[in-house]
């Protein structure tokens, strides 16, 4: 019986730390795509804005936002475009042989001339019922 439990705990103790493994780069992986996600939207939102947004702020938001929560990838970067219509946020880490990348889009809306237009739309449509 002891000959057979030193050949099969080896064997079990691998598939428990591969478990743990697996959680710990599951766990940080959504982080990062979490993280990315929201700089991406973030920055959406505030290139609107008369003052405009910087890839340096981005890249400060993104690391306030991964903080301390990474488990086994504690040392990430990130990879920020701005374009006119979308931000792109390429995450990425590594941790001796592994590593992960994460990319997320966010689109540059206007919904301030989207609702304009409609309501000239409706103003128009209105304008000609009023004539007939």
């Amino acid at each position: 019986m002891t000959v057979e439990m030193s050949f099969l705990m080896p064997v079990i103790l691998l598939l428990i730390m591969s478990g743990i493994l697996g959680a710990f780069y599951f766990h940080d992986k959504n982080i990062l795509a979490g993280a990315a996600y929201e700089t991406a939207i973030v920055g959406s939102t505030k290139i609107r804005e008369k003052d405009h947004i910087t890839v340096g702020e981005l890249e400060s938001l993104y690391q306030e936002r991964i903080g301390r929560k990474c488990i086994l990838f504690a040392a990430s970067s990130a990879r920020i475009t701005i374009g006119k219509t979308q931000i792109c946020v390429a995450a990425s880490a590594r941790k001796g042989h592994f590593g992960l990348s994460v990319i997320k889009k966010a689109a540059v809306t206007e919904p301030e001339n989207y609702i304009r237009n409609i309501r000239k739309v409706k103003e128009i449509a209105d304008g000609a019922k009023n004539h007939d």
